[in-house]
């Protein structure tokens, strides 16, 4: 049975932050697949506000 490479692996290891490679804390709200230590130095070119 062979099983092709995005059904073997799944889960939280396979998804990482484009910029650092982190794991952790990643957000994917509109498929950004970066972490939120990386989006707060990115968000300004990314058209993000800061609220409150």
């Amino acid at each position: 049975m062979k099983v092709r490479q995005e059904e073997k692996f799944k889960g939280r290891g396979i998804r990482v932050c484009r910029i650092c490679g982190s794991s952790r804390a990643l957000i994917r709200s509109h498929s950004l697949y970066i972490c939120r230590r990386c989006l707060r130095e990115v968000a300004p070119s990314l058209n993000f506000k800061k609220y409150g």
